[in-house]
C-alpha cells in the first residue's frame, strides 16, 4: 500500500539495510506536498518523454479514477540522494517527476481559464494558489519568479521555470529539442485535462482540485534514498542491470562531472569537459557509447566486464587530472573505434576498410581493444597485418568453430596491455601471443566440414556469401563483392524440395539444406528460374555458370546425395583452410 515502509528491501544483490539505504513506498503527495524540494543534477539527461509515455501515464491515472478501477498506480523506483532529508537530488526518476509536475501545471492552466471566465473566480483562485504552493512552489506575484519544488537540469530548468511554471505563452523558436518536448508535454496534458473536464460541467473547479488530490494520492513510488555518492551509484548500477531505463552513458558522465564539481568548482573546466563530451557522444551516438567505453578501457588497462566497468572507473579516476586524461585517451581512440564500427565512412586504406567490414559482417568485436592499442603503436603495415590476422582468427574461432569467447576476450586483452605498455611494438610478437585463440588447421578443417549456417537470417546469409566469394576467388582468381545483387546463394538441395528429390528423407533434407556443402553461387535470374528443379536439371545449368566454384560442383558430382554433399563440403574445408591461415601460427 502507498506509504508502507520496507526498511530491508533487497534489490539485485544489494541488501538495502546493510548498506545505509532508506527504502519506502511513498505517494506523490508525500514526496512533494510536504515542504521538501527536489533537484535534478546539472548534468543529468534532458527531458525526453514523448506522446507514447504521456498517453500511458494519463491512461493509468484516469484508470484509477473510474468506478471499479485500480485504487493506485505504481510508478516504479525513484532514487534520491540527500544529506539533510530536506533537499533531494533525483538520481533516477526525473522523467516521471517532471511529467507529473507538468500534469499539475496543466490542471492549473485549466483552473486559470475558469478564473479568467469569472466562473466561481474567488474560490477557484484560492484552489489554484493552494495547489501551486503545495505542488509547484511559491510564485512571486510581482516578479513571477518561481521558488520551485522541482528544479530541472541545466538545459531544461530555465524554460521550465520561465515559461511553463508561470502558465504564460510558450515560445517555440530558438530552443533545444528537450525544451520543445517540455512545451509539447504541457500542451498535450492541457488538452487532455480540458477534454476530461468536459465530461461534466458541474463544479469544474472542484473537479480539477479533486483531480490533483486523487493523482497525488494514487500515484506512488518505491523511493530509495541514499546519503552519499558511492551508495547512489551502487543503486544506480544495480537498477540499471535490472532493466530500469538508465543510460550507461549517463553513469559515466555524471561521475566524471561530479569529480570536477567537488569543492572549488571550476566552471571553465566543466564547460570544457561538457563541450568535448557532447562532441564525442554526438559522433558516436548515445547507444554506441557504452560499447566504445569498454573497448577503449580494455585497450589500455586490465580487462573489465561491462557489469564491472563503472566500479572500476570510479576506483581509478578520482581526480581532475585523471578525469581529463580519460577524456583525452577516449578522444585519441575515437577515430579508430569509428573506423572499426563504420569502416565505409573512415579514411583508412581500402584494404583496411574491407577487413574491418568483414569483422562487422561476422559480428565479431572481441579484437577491437587489441586493434585500438595496435593503432596507437604499430606502423601501418604491421597494423594492416594484425587486422588481417584478426579476421582469420575470427573466421576460425568465432564463425566456424563457434568456441566460447570468454577465453578469447582475455587473450586479446592481455596482448592489448602488452601493446599499450609497448612491450609488443610490431606484428610478429603479437601473433605469437595470440597462438592460443588460433584453432589449428585440423580443428578448423574438421569444423568447417560439418558446418551448417541457416541463411534465412540476413547476417548468416551475408556470411555464407562472403565464404562462397572467397572460395570463388581462391579457385578462379575472380574477386566478387559478396554484397552484390547480381548473384545469390543457390541451395542445391532446395529449401523446399519437391519432385525429383526423393533421395533425401525428410530428416536428411532438414539436416542438410543449410550445410555449407549444399550451397553455391548463381546469377540471380538463373537462380530464380531453377527454383526447386531436380539436380539433373540444375547440373546442366551449373555447368554453364560463370562461377568456377559452381562449375566444379557440377563436374565433380553426377548426382546429389547426402554423401555428395559431405564430399563437396570436405573439398570446401580444404580450400578454406588454405584461405584463412596465418603461416606463423600454423
Amino acid at each position: 500500500m502507498p506509504g508502507e515502509s520496507h526498511p530491508c528491501v533487497k534489490i539485485g544483490d544489494v541488501d538495502m539495510a546493510a548498506t545505509n539505504f532508506k527504502t519506502e513506498n511513498n505517494t506523490f503527495r508525500k514526496l512533494i506536498g510536504n515542504g521538501l524540494t527536489y533537484r535534478i543534477p546539472r548534468f543529468q539527461r534532458d527531458y525526453s518523454w514523448t506522446n507514447e509515455e504521456w498517453e500511458d501515464l494519463w491512461l493509468d491515472l484516469v484508470g484509477t479514477l473510474q468506478p471499479g478501477g485500480e485504487p493506485a498506480h505504481y510508478m516504479g523506483y525513484l532514487v534520491l540522494q540527500s544529506a539533510d532529508d530536506k533537499t533531494f537530488e533525483v538520481i533516477d526518476g526525473q522523467q516521471r517527476l517532471t511529467t507529473i509536475s507538468i500534469i499539475v501545471l496543466a490542471i492549473l492552466k485549466n483552473m486559470q481559464r475558469l478564473i479568467d471566465a469569472g466562473s466561481d473566480a474567488d474560490a477557484n483562485q484560492r484552489r489554484s494558489d493552494q495547489i501551486r504552493q503545495t505542488y509547484v512552489g511559491y510564485l512571486d506575484p510581482v516578479t513571477l519568479v518561481s521558488r520551485p519544488k522541482l528544479t530541472l537540469n541545466r538545459n531544461n530548468n530555465s524554460y521550465y521555470q520561465d515559461y511553463v511554471v508561470p502558465l504564460g505563452n510558450l515560445p517555440q523558436r530558438g530552443f533545444r529539442a528537450s525544451e520543445h518536448l517540455l512545451r509539447k508535454a504541457f500542451e498535450w496534458f492541457d488538452r487532455h485535462v480540458a477534454e476530461w473536464l468536459k465530461k461534466s460541467t458541474a463544479g469544474e473547479g472542484r473537479r480539477l482540485a479533486q483531480l490533483v488530490e486523487d493523482m497525488s494520492d494514487r500515484l506512488f513510488f518505491t523511493v530509495i534514498t541514499v546519503t552519499d555518492e558511492l551508495n547512489a551509484y551502487k543503486v544506480f548500477e544495480t537498477l540499471n542491470a535490472r532493466g530500469v531505463r538508465l543510460s550507461a552513458t549517463d553513469l559515466l558522465k555524471n561521475y566524471l562531472f561530479s569529480v570536477l564539481d567537488r569543492g572549488d568548482q571550476n566552471e571553465h573546466e566543466l564547460r570544457n569537459l561538457e563541450g568535448r563530451w557532447e562532441a564525442m557522444v554526438g559522433r558516436l551516438g548515445a547507444e554506441s557509447f557504452p560499447d566504445f567505453l569498454r573497448v577503449h578501457w580494455n585497450s589500455r588497462r586490465a580487462f573489465a566486464r561491462q557489469a564491472e566497468l563503472f566500479k572500476t572507473i570510479r576506483g581509478q579516476v578520482s581526480s581532475r587530472e585523471a578525469a581529463f586524461q580519460l577524456l583525452r585517451d577516449m578522444e585519441q581512440d575515437l577515430d579508430s573505434y569509428l573506423a572499426l564500427s563504420s569502416p565505409e565512412a573512415s579514411d583508412w586504406p581500402q584494404e583496411a576498410k574491407l577487413l574491418a567490414g568483414t569483422l562487422r559482417t561476422f559480428n565479431v568485436r572481441q579484437p577491437f581493444p587489441l586493434l585500438l592499442a595496435a593503432k596507437r603503436v604499430f606502423d601501418a603495415p604491421d597494423f594492416a597485418g594484425l587486422l588481417r590476422a584478426c579476421v582469420v582468427i575470427s573466421m576460425r574461432f568465432n564463425v566456424i568453430c563457434g568456441y566460447s569467447t570468454g577465453e578469447q576476450e582475455g587473450t586479446y586483452n592481455a596482448v592489448s596491455q602488452r601493446v599499450a605498455r609497448q612491450e609488443i611494438q610490431n606484428l610478429g610478437p603479437a601473433l605469437t601471443a595470440m597462438q592460443s585463440i588460433y584453432p589449428n588447421d585440423a580443428a578448423f578443417r574438421d569444423a568447417f566440414a560439418e558446418k551448417s549456417i541457416r541463411t534465412t537470417q540476413s547476417r548468416n546469409n551475408r556470411v555464407v556469401r562472403f565464404i562462397l566469394c572467397a572460395l570463388e576467388k581462391h579457385l578462379s582468381g575472380q574477386d566478387y563483392s559478396f554484397t552484390s545483387d547480381s548473384f545469390s546463394i543457390e541451395h542445391v538441395l532446395p529449401q523446399n524440395p519437391q519432385a525429383g528429390w526423393e533421395a533425401f528423407s525428410n530428416e536428411e533434407a532438414d539436416a542438410l539444406t543449410y550445410r555449407l556443402g549444399n550451397m553455391t553461387l548463381m546469377q540471380t535470374g538463373t537462380n530464380k528460374e531453377l527454383g526447386n528443379a531436380s539436380y539433373a536439371a540444375k547440373q546442366m545449368v551449373f555447368e554453364q555458370s560463370s562461377f568456377a566454384v559452381t562449375r566444379k560442383l557440377a563436374g565433380d558430382h553426377a548426382e546429389w546425395t547426402p554423401e555428395r554433399i559431405a564430399a563437396h563440403q570436405r573439398w570446401m574445408a580444404a580450400q578454406a583452410t588454405a584461405i584463412w591461415r596465418i603461416a606463423q601460427l600454423s
